[in-house]
C-alpha cells in the first residue's frame, strides 16, 4: 500500500470527514453545563458581602476532590489539545465539524466542574483557581520539540487515547461520587468523552485505509506517550497519591486492546518492518488487558 504524503493523508480523511461528522452528531448529546449545577447550595463570597472559604468546609472528601481536581485540570487545559489538533485540522476549514465541534463540547465540561465545585465549595476555589493558571500556562505540548514529530495521524491518534483515558478515569471518579449531583455532571462527560472517542477512532479506521503504515505507527506512538490524568499537574504528588489506581498498565492495555479491535489490527499484513513492529508493541500491549 503506498505511504501518502501529509497532504494526501489530509486530504483522504477529509473523505471521511462528512460521514463521521454526521455520526458524531447522531451519538451527541445535547446539554448544557448550567442545568446541572446546584446553585441553590451557593452563597456570595467575601468580595460580594460573602464568606470567603476557609478550611474544614469542603464537602467533598480527599480521596473524592483529588482526582475531580486533575480532571477539571485537564478539561481546563483544553486550549492545548485544540492547538495540536489543529496545526493540521484548522478549525477555519472543513474540519471544523471536527475541530469545533469537539472543542464546544469539550470545553462544557471544564464548565460544569468549576461551577459545581465554587457552588458547593467541594474544595479550596482559590488553590483551584491558581492550579488552573498555573496548568493552562504550562499546556501540553506547547513547545517546537514537543510537536516536531507530531503528523496529522499522530494527533487523531494522540486524542483518540486521550478521550478513551478520560472514559475510563470518570468510571473510576463516578464510584467515589459522594454527591448524586456530581454523579449526573460526571456521567453526561463521560457520554460525550465516550462519543469523542468514537470519533477520532472513526478518522483512524479511515486512516487505515487510506495509510495503514502511518496509522498503525502514529496509535503505537500515542500508546507510548500516554501521560495519567493528573501526572503533569504541578506540585500534586499528595493528591495523585490518592487516586494513583485509576490508571495503570492494565488501563493502557484496556484502551490499546479497543484500538486493537475497532482498527482490527490482529489482521493487518503487508507492512513495512518499522510499522509492522508498531504492530506488535500494540497487540502486546493489548495481550495484558483483562
Amino acid at each position: 500500500m503506498a505511504v501518502l504524503d501529509e497532504d494526501q493523508l489530509i486530504n483522504a480523511l477529509e473523505k471521511a470527514l462528512p460521514e463521521i461528522a454526521e455520526e458524531h452528531t447522531l451519538g451527541a448529546q445535547s446539554w448544557d453545563p448550567h442545568d446541572w449545577v446546584p446553585w441553590s447550595k451557593g452563597r456570595n463570597f467575601a468580595f460580594l458581602g460573602g464568606d470567603d472559604f476557609e478550611a474544614g468546609q469542603e464537602t467533598l472528601s480527599a480521596e473524592t476532590a483529588a482526582p475531580l481536581l486533575a480532571l477539571l485540570l485537564t478539561k481546563d487545559n483544553l486550549p492545548s489539545y485544540h492547538r495540536v489538533l489543529a496545526i493540521w485540522f484548522p478549525a477555519f476549514s472543513d474540519w471544523r465539524q471536527l475541530v469545533g465541534v469537539w472543542t464546544a463540547e469539550d470545553n462544557r465540561h471544564a464548565i460544569a466542574l468549576r461551577d459545581y465545585l465554587v457552588v458547593t465549595r467541594a474544595m479550596d476555589p482559590v488553590d483551584a483557581e491558581n492550579r488552573r493558571r498555573i496548568h493552562v500556562v504550562q499546556g501540553w505540548k506547547q513547545t517546537p520539540e514537543s510537536v516536531a514529530g507530531v503528523g496529522p495521524m499522530d494527533a487523531l491518534a494522540l486524542l483518540a487515547v486521550h478521550e478513551n483515558q478520560c472514559v475510563h478515569f470518570l468510571n473510576r471518579l463516578e464510584e467515589r461520587s459522594e454527591d448524586p449531583q456530581l454523579t449526573t455532571i460526571l456521567e453526561k462527560i463521560q457520554t460525550d468523552d465516550a462519543v469523542q472517542a468514537a470519533t477520532f477512532q472513526a478518522f483512524l479506521m479511515a486512516g487505515m485505509v487510506a495509510d495503514q503504515e502511518a496509522t498503525v505507527v502514529a496509535v503505537d506512538n500515542a500508546l507510548a506517550q500516554i501521560e495519567h490524568i493528573g501526572a503533569d499537574c504541578a506540585d500534586f504528588d499528595a493528591q495523585r497519591a490518592l487516586f494513583a489506581d485509576f490508571e495503570t498498565e492494565a488501563t493502557d492495555a484496556a484502551i490499546a486492546k479497543k484500538l486493537v479491535q475497532e482498527l482490527k489490527l490482529d489482521s493487518v499484513q503487508e507492512l513495512s518492518d518499522e510499522a509492522e513492529a508498531a504492530r506488535q508493541r500494540i497487540l502486546a500491549l493489548a495481550a495484558k488487558a483483562a
